[in-house]
């Protein structure tokens, strides 16, 4: 005989299938000293659902000809899960997290709220998981299924990309130094402003508002270039935005 699948949750549940040979008309399925509820049968088949249990158990079919040799049936406690990393991503999706607990070998989704992704397990104390996308920005809960069953008790924040609208002023001295009101939207998180690459000193100052610090030209010279905002929901780029002037001569 043969058992698949031959490990399931604790709590039992678990849809199991035995096939063999004189199998029709059972009467009983044990998983040790428990009895499954038999759901299929045929001469060569027996369906049933688990009971709870704990550790290895001998499974038997039992007919009115007599009781089957025993098959092993493994229980498995539900996942559980100390943390993940990062802990919040773009609403589009897309980013890798990585996910850190117990149990996690027979991992077969990782639940985002309402969406669900396929993980890769590494081994039973982690997984990673390419994050689906969002139904919008704001906190979901993040659930591990296994064979165990599923854990939840994590969370993961949703970001909207952020966006620029103007800079004033926006042109000024290739030496840098001057003073630009930044305004978008989604700025809350912004980690880094650059000028064509160049790292620009910036301040939150709202959602929609940073004050940043031009820095020198790149290259030391003159006219338009991108500024680019980055945040934990993205990079949003506006091409020339700026520019670089030369100062007066005599």
């Amino acid at each position: 005989m043969a058992i698949n699948p031959s490990q399931g949750s604790t709590a039992g549940g678990t849809a199991v299938t035995i096939t063999g040979t004189n199998l029709a008309n059972a009467t009983s399925v044990h998983f040790g000293s428990k009895t499954g509820t038999i759901t299929a049968n045929t001469p060569t088949s027996v369906s049933v659902t688990s009971p709870s249990g704990t550790g290895t158990v001998p499974v038997t079919v039992t007919t009115a000809a007599g009781t089957s040799n025993p098959l092993s049936f493994y229980y498995i406690g539900p996942p559980f899960k100390s943390n993940l990393s990062p802990i919040t991503g773009v609403t589009a999706g897309g980013n890798t997290v990585t996910i850190n607990g117990t149990g996690l070998t027979t991992a077969t989704a990782v639940h985002f709220g309402s969406a669900t992704a396929t993980p890769i397990v590494v081994n039973d104390g982690q997984l990673t998981v390419d994050v689906p996308a969002g139904v919008g920005p704001g906190p979901v809960s993040v659930s591990v299924t296994t064979a165990g069953g599923t854990n939840n008790g994590l969370s993961y924040t949703y970001v909207d990309g952020p966006t620029i609208g103007t800079l004033n002023p926006d042109s000024g001295g290739v030496s840098g130094g001057t003073v630009v009101t930044l305004t978008g939207t989604n700025l809350n998180t912004t980690q880094s402003v650059t000028f064509d690459g160049a790292a620009a000193p910036f301040s939150v100052i709202s959602d929609t508002n940073l004050s940043v610090v031009s820095p020198p030209a790149p290259g030391g010279t003159s006219g338009p270039v991108d500024v680019a905002v980055t945040t934990t929901g993205g990079t949003a780029t506006d091409t020339d935005a700026f520019t670089y002037v030369d100062g007066p001569g005599i």
